[in-house]
């Protein structure tokens, strides 16, 4: 039976291995997938010694999708725009390959789940980290009309639209001076919404045919969820779609078949 796992601290929450056995049982494969929770200490070794053992593919999800980048032999396109990983698998030399989902995943649940086009949309993204340098990439290749991005430490957010500037429109935007601007698409890409902060964001960049989208994802709507409802926003949606969808994009690398 081929083994794969996810990797993370913490992990205990992962909807992963419900997932992949779901996608699995449709073309009737068999596989063993599991969570391992890792540090920063063992988390080379631990993968390392899954590929060492026979395991097959690996994800890998917050804190070690840069650890991760840098363990790999060989990485795709959208990992190297990314500066991350959050799939592993090995090629027929033993060469541990590096790949990024997340963004794929996000623009398949908007324009495949939602029936959300991005071109020509105006786009704001809340957040300067990891999740957002995964994500702006393929959203670019969709052709918004731009991306503004804002967060709280602006340097962030400006280091953030230089890095991707090459690729389409965009700048980053501080907190204070959003004003009212009026968004298509705001997209939380912090832990905002799932820690309780109140959100530094003004109302005035929601009109009623805006669509909130919050990476984070739990069993009640998000704080950003809220916030942007009360806000009247046209739909407000948090990250089980992009979950699924770039889940199933790690699935189709592994297995070479496209589950739905």
């Amino acid at each position: 039976m081929k083994k794969f796992a996810v990797i993370g601290n913490p992990i205990k929450h992962s909807l992963s291995p419900i997932i992949h056995q779901n996608f699995a049982k449709q073309f009737k494969i068999k596989l063993e997938y599991q969570k391992i929770l890792a540090t920063d200490d063992n988390f080379k070794k631990i993968v390392t010694d899954f590929f060492k053992n026979g395991g097959v593919g690996l994800n890998i999800t917050v804190p070690f999708k840069f650890i991760a980048f840098n363990l790999c032999d060989i990485l795709s396109d959208r990992a190297n725009m990314a500066g991350s990983v959050n799939t592993l698998y090995l090629d027929k030399n033993n060469k541990i390959c590096g790949d990024n989902t997340d963004g794929a995943g996000l623009v398949n649940d908007l324009e495949q789940n939602l029936n959300y086009k991005i071109k020509n949309k105006k786009i704001l993204i809340y957040g300067a980290g990891g999740a957002t340098a995964g994500i702006i990439y393929p959203i670019l290749q969709n052709l918004p009309k731009n991306i503004d991005i804002t967060n709280r430490t602006i340097k962030k957010a400006y280091d953030m639209a230089e890095r991707f500037n090459k690729f389409g429109n965009i700048q980053a935007i501080s907190i204070d001076k959003l004003n009212n601007n009026c968004y298509d698409l705001i997209i939380n890409a912090t832990s905002t919404g799932l820690s309780g902060e109140t959100l530094p964001l003004t109302s005035g960049i929601i009109h009623n045919t805006t669509l909130c989208y919050d990476l984070a994802y739990s069993k009640k709507p998000t704080n950003f969820m809220l916030w942007a409802d009360k806000n009247g926003a046209n739909k407000t949606t948090d990250g089980k779609g992009m979950l699924k969808e770039q889940a199933a994009i790690s699935f189709y690398i592994w297995h070479h078949k496209k589950p739905i």
